[in-house]
């Protein structure tokens, strides 16, 4: 894993930085029980360790620490592209969704009343659109985006209208970077 993530050290300013990038991977790909939450990926026990200090590293690089996820993810599809083994081909597709989850309350971003299809129904809930890459052999994510309902901005804003336009900025992206 060092080889790998050190391909993404330019990216960060600080050793520190880096070091929380390391920990912040190392808690994805290690196979564990809860690896959506914070507390599990600095591999604490839920509650009781969410004061425990590599947690609090891992919340100040994820939340608090200045490096550009963009940078990040545009050096990982690079890497993909480069590789025989991951690269692109006409045979594969390009998968365009958007998934819902169930949301409490209207204080995080992106809340609002629309349609999760996860339920099946429209509720309060968070919604991301991604991209991912998909052929008989491997598939792996590319872009994943929230997508803010429109009551979130003026109405003059000239925003995005809907997640259909997330998707459409996406299928034309894809295609300028190298994938068919």
């Amino acid at each position: 894993m060092e080889g790998f993530a050190a391909r993404f050290d330019d990216l960060f300013r600080s050793l520190a930085q880096r070091r929380g990038f390391r920990e912040y991977l190392t808690g994805l790909l290690l196979p564990r029980d809860r690896n959506k939450t914070l507390t599990c990926l600095a591999g604490a026990e839920p509650v009781a360790g969410a004061q425990d200090a590599a947690v609090q590293r891992l919340q100040f690089f994820l939340s608090e620490s200045r490096w550009d996820h963009e940078q990040v993810n545009a050096r990982r599809l690079e890497m993909l592209l480069a590789d025989p083994a991951t690269a692109p081909h006409p045979g594969g597709v390009l998968v365009v969704d958007d998934s819902g989850d169930r949301k409490d309350g209207k204080a995080t971003a992106h809340v609002g009343r629309q349609w999760l299809g996860r339920l099946g129904k429209t509720d309060n809930g968070v919604v991301t659109v991604t991209t991912l890459w998909a052929d008989e052999r491997v598939y792996y994510p590319l872009h994943a985006v929230p997508y803010t309902p429109a009551h979130h901005f003026p109405k003059a804003s000239g925003a995005l209208s809907g997640r259909r336009d997330l998707g459409e900025n996406w299928v034309c992206c894809p295609v300028d970077v190298g994938w068919p």
